[in-house]
C-alpha cells in the first residue's frame, strides 16, 4: 500500500526489451572477454600468468589451455581449440545453449530457472575429474594443451 494515497503501487509493465537487458549484459561481458583473448594471443609468453597448479607441480588442471582454446575457437580453429582444452569447448557450447534458452524464455515472459540437481553436479564434477586425470597420464597426451 502506498501510505500517501492508500492504494497499492502499480506494477511497471515489462517489455521483451526490458527483459533482455540482463542477458544482453552477460553476452556483452562474455563477448568482451573473448574479444580480448582473441586479440591478445595466449601463445605468446608474457601476456597471461602461468597456471599456479602447473607452475608448482607440472600437472594440468581442468582449465589449463583454456585461454589458448578460446583463442583458437575465436579464430575458427576448432581442432586446435579441442586439443588445447576439450572441456573448455564443451563449456563454450553449453554456455551458448543456456544463454539461448534464457533469451527465448525472457522474450516469452517466462521465468528463467537453472537449478541443476545433485546428480547433475556430481556428473559434471566426475567428468572434470576424469578429464583431469586422463590428461595427466601418459596415454592422455593428446589432451595436453
Amino acid at each position: 500500500m502506498n501510505p500517501d494515497s492508500g492504494t497499492a503501487p502499480r506494477a511497471t509493465p515489462t517489455t521483451p526489451w526490458n527483459r533482455l537487458a540482463v542477458p544482453a549484459g552477460v553476452l556483452a561481458a562474455v563477448a568482451g572477454a573473448f574479444a580480448y583473448v582473441g586479440t591478445v594471443d595466449p601463445n605468446e609468453p608474457g601476456h597471461y600468468p602461468v597456471c599456479p597448479l602447473y607452475g608448482l607441480t607440472g600437472l594440468y588442471c581442468p582449465g589449463c589451455g583454456g585461454l589458448r582454446s578460446a583463442h583458437a575457437f575465436i579464430h575458427g580453429d576448432l581442432l586446435a581449440a579441442l586439443h588445447d582444452n576439450a572441456a573448455g569447448v564443451a563449456a563454450y557450447l553449453g554456455f551458448a545453449v543456456l544463454w539461448t534458452v534464457w533469451v527465448v524464455r525472457a522474450v516469452r515472459g517466462r521465468p528463467v530457472r537453472f537449478e541443476p540437481g545433485r546428480v547433475q553436479m556430481w556428473a559434471v564434477g566426475a567428468l572434470l575429474l576424469v578429464f583431469t586425470v586422463v590428461r595427466n597420464l601418459p596415454f592422455g597426451g593428446w589432451l595436453h594443451p
